[in-house]
C-alpha cells in the first residue's frame, strides 16, 4: 500500500465511494434530455439539473468528475486523500439501451484503466458494466478485472426499475464470488414505480431518495436469498448503510413473523437472520456522513471491520469533513483500519 500522505500515526487515508464520468457519458445523458427518450423522472431530475444547470455547485461538479488528473489529485492533496477507489457515477449506464450500455461501459473501464495506469498508488478502479445484458456484464467483469486490474464492480442500482434480486441478474453474482471482487451498491435516484411522492416534494435525490432506493435494494437481494446461493458474495454500501443498521432489530423481528405467518410470496425462510447478512456480508462506507454519534452507532451494531472511511467526491467534496472523522473517539489501531485497513481487505488492495 502506498505510503503517500501517511499521517503522524503512521496510516494512510482511502476514499471508498469516489466517482468519475467520460465525455461519452454525458453526450448519451444530453441527448437523453434532449429527445426525452427514457421513462425515468429521477434521472430527468438529476441530470437534468447537473448537466444544463450554469450555477457553480454543478458547474464545478461537472468538471471535476471528468478529471482523472491535475484537479482532482490536487483536492485529494489538500485533505490528505492517499488514494480514491473509483467508479463511474450514477446511473452510469444502466440508463441507456442495452447495446450502448455495453460499449460505453467498456469504453469507460479503458479510461479509468489508464487512468490508475498514470497514478498507480492514488487510483484503483471498480467495474462498470451493463447489467441490461447479463451474460456481457459478466463478461466485462472479467475482464475489467483479470486484464485491467480493477478491484470490484459498481452496481449503481436499479436498471430501468429491476433490482437484482431477479435471478436474471444472478450470473453476476457467480462472476463475482468466483473473481473474489466485491459489487459497490452506489444509490440512483427512485424507480418510476417508487419516485412519485418523494418528486413532488424535492426529496428524490441524496437527501432522502437515494438512501430509500438503495436500502430497497439491498433488502431485496437479501430476503430473495441472493446470499445464501452464494454466501461469498461481498457487497459495499455507502452513506453508513443507507439507514439498514438502525432498522436490525425491526428487520429481524418482521422477517422471522412474515415467514411464519406466510403473508407474501417474496418472504421467504433464510439460513440466517437479515442482521446476520448485513453483518458477515456487507461492508458500510461513511460517503457523506461526516457525523460522530451516527459512524459510531454503526461500529457499533456492524462491527468496527465493516465500517470504511469515504468522501463522496466531488459531490461532497468538503475537506473539513476529514477532521470529523480524524477526531473519531476510537484507537490508532481502530483509526488505521477505518481509513486504511478494511479497505484494503475488501478491495484486495496491495
Amino acid at each position: 500500500m502506498t505510503a503517500r500522505h501517511p499521517t503522524p500515526d503512521g496510516f494512510v487515508r482511502i476514499a471508498t465511494e469516489e466517482a468519475f464520468a467520460t465525455a461519452e457519458l454525458f453526450d448519451c445523458y444530453r441527448r437523453i434530455i434532449e429527445k426525452k427518450s427514457v421513462n425515468d423522472p429521477g434521472f430527468y431530475s438529476l441530470w437534468g439539473h447537473y448537466l444544463i444547470d450554469r450555477g457553480s455547485r454543478a458547474s464545478d461538479i461537472r468538471r471535476k468528475l471528468t478529471d482523472l488528473g491535475d484537479e482532482r489529485l490536487r483536492d485529494m492533496d489538500g485533505c490528505g486523500i492517499a488514494r480514491q477507489i473509483v467508479a463511474l457515477t450514477a446511473p452510469g449506464v444502466q440508463i441507456l439501451d442495452t447495446a450502448e450500455a455495453a460499449s460505453i461501459a467498456t469504453d469507460a473501464n479503458d479510461q479509468l484503466a489508464e487512468a490508475v495506469a498514470r497514478h498507480p498508488d492514488r487510483f484503483t478502479g471498480l467495474a462498470a458494466m451493463a447489467p441490461q445484458d447479463p451474460g456481457r456484464a459478466a463478461s466485462e467483469i472479467e475482464r475489467a478485472v483479470s486484464s485491467l486490474g480493477f478491484r470490484g464492480v459498481i452496481l449503481n442500482s436499479h436498471t430501468h426499475g429491476e433490482y437484482f434480486d431477479e435471478q436474471k441478474f444472478w450470473e453476476i453474482f457467480e462472476v463475482v464470488e468466483e473473481l473474489d471482487v466485491p459489487i459497490y451498491l452506489h444509490p440512483n435516484t427512485p424507480s418510476p414505480r417508487l419516485i412519485g411522492p418523494m418528486l413532488d416534494s424535492g426529496l428524490d435525490g441524496a437527501i432522502y431518495g437515494f438512501a430509500v432506493e438503495t436500502g430497497l435494494h439491498l433488502l431485496r437481494i437479501i430476503v430473495s436469498g441472493v446470499f445464501d446461493r452464494f454466501p461469498k458474495v461481498r457487497i459495499v454500501v455507502g452513506h453508513l448503510g443507507e439507514a439498514l443498521p438502525f432498522w436490525l432489530f425491526r428487520l429481524d423481528f418482521m422477517h422471522d413473523a412474515m415467514v411464519k405467518a406466510g403473508r407474501h410470496a417474496g418472504i421467504k425462510p433464510l439460513g440466517k437472520r437479515p442482521s446476520e447478512y448485513l453483518r458477515e456480508n456487507v461492508w458500510i462506507t461513511t460517503s457523506g456522513m461526516a457525523w460522530e454519534p451516527a459512524i459510531m452507532f454503526v461500529r457499533s451494531v456492524i462491527g468496527a471491520d465493516r465500517v470504511m472511511y469515504a468522501m463522496d467526491y466531488p459531490y461532497q467534496f468538503v475537506p473539513a469533513e476529514v477532521k470529523v472523522t480524524d477526531a473519531l473517539p476510537i484507537t490508532d489501531v481502530e483509526k488505521k483500519a477505518f481509513y486504511q485497513g478494511n479497505a484494503e481487505s475488501v478491495f484486495s488492495l496491495d
